[in-house]
């Protein structure tokens, strides 16, 4: 079995995660579809890099990322750095010849999404972008059931991610809160709802967007008072290509809210819905089932998708309650085995591009106020 150097960009809390997939998916998966080597970590300092090594298991740190590119002992590099750098280190890392595991979203503004474009036209390795939520079993299951035809005709859907993180006005700013370094609520959370939407009942057809800053100042990171840039919600009126409507929302200012993913679909024969904050289990609801005598078998059944992954997963029991880390390290998975297997990754960088393509468009239906094409 073939070893693939690694070499991680930025450890965030993002960086942190990617991390702890490769150094535990020996014991998620047996056998693990490529073994991988914890070469470099890159951060913005000598300090933190040096800490970064020692805490990650590296063999190296350096404050240049560059360096881990250049290597010919790294073929996997990962991307967990502020998203405005993505582009500049995606494209690098296409040059020169390496696999690519990057965080959503893929690039920042239309420029971002035209260099990389242009680079991925001759890019002959592996990429694919971190969208977890794609890798619960309930959301698997889901995305089975739709196929199936399960639902039916779609005829109505409501979907959220809810934070409540910016709802304190002392809050400092971060650099997500900057138009130029993280684009805001749509491009942190809205990519990951919008993207599990998509996947699961789209092609979206047209949208109609709103967008919300609750404070317009809040304290820098030096105490003075900063102009925010960068949406706090986002809602979104989304039209399916038969016509159906549905809303999607993101937030961070959703008050009593931690992280909550959701959505409910609605079809002529069922329905289904799911809560990231009850994660163990898709609701599911048929309408084939008879409704006599006393209602009969007809209501929302819970499903047990718990830790219900496919082999080669072995660890921890299909029945031991699931966590937010498990998504993860299943997306991390997926990448390895299309690494090893030289097949497509999925979602793909292309696939990346293209959300950033329609979180474009949805921005700038909000600007306009006016419904745009998809």
């Amino acid at each position: 079995m073939q070893t693939f150097g690694v070499g991680v960009i930025g450890f965030g809390f993002i960086g942190r995660m990617h991390t702890y997939g490769y150094r535990t998916m020996p014991l998620y998966y047996d056998p693990v579809p490529a073994r991988t080597r914890l070469v470099g970590v890159a951060t913005s300092s000598p300090k933190t890099a040096e800490r970064a090594a020692a805490n990650g298991g590296f063999e190296l740190g350096t404050a240049d990322w560059r360096e881990l590119v250049e290597r010919d002992d790294i073929q996997i590099i990962n991307i967990c750095s502020p998203n405005s750098l993505h582009a500049d280190q995606i494209i690098a890392a296409m040059k020169a010849g390496k696999h690519i595991y990057c965080d959503k979203p893929l690039v920042v503004g239309e420029s971002g999404i035209a260099r990389v474009e242009k680079a991925l036209a001759s890019y002959k390795g592996t990429g694919q972008v971190t969208l977890q939520y794609r890798f619960y079993p309930p959301t698997l299951r889901a995305k089975q059931l739709i196929d199936e035809g399960f639902l039916g005709e779609v005829i109505s859907f409501r979907a959220a991610y809810l934070h409540s993180g910016s709802v304190d006005a002392s809050k400092p700013m971060g650099w997500k809160q900057l138009k130029s370094e993280g684009g805001g609520v749509l491009q942190d959370l809205g990519s990951h709802i919008f993207d599990l939407m998509d996947h699961l009942i789209g092609p979206f057809e047209s949208v109609l967007a709103e967008t919300r800053i609750l404070y317009p100042m809040r304290p820098g990171t030096n105490g003075k008072m900063v102009k925010v840039e960068a949406d706090d919600q986002v809602v979104m009126l989304v039209r399916l290509k038969n016509g159906a409507d549905g809303t999607i929302e993101a937030s961070k200012i959703a008050t009593g809210t931690e992280d909550e993913l959701r959505f409910e679909i609605h079809g002529d024969r069922g329905a289904l819905r799911f809560n990231l904050m009850e994660p163990n289990h898709l609701e599911a609801y048929d309408m084939r089932c008879s409704e006599s005598p006393l209602g009969g078998g007809r209501g929302w059944q819970r499903i047990s998708t718990v830790q219900r992954y496919e082999l080669p997963a072995v660890f921890p029991s299909p029945k031991s309650g699931i966590g937010w880390t498990r998504g993860h390290v299943h997306c991390l998975y997926s990448f390895l085995k299309a690494v090893a297997d030289g097949s497509p990754a999925e979602p793909s960088l292309l696939n990346g591009l293209e959300l950033q393509k329609k979180l474009a468009v949805i921005e700038e239906a909000a600007k306009t106020g006016s419904r745009r094409k998809l």
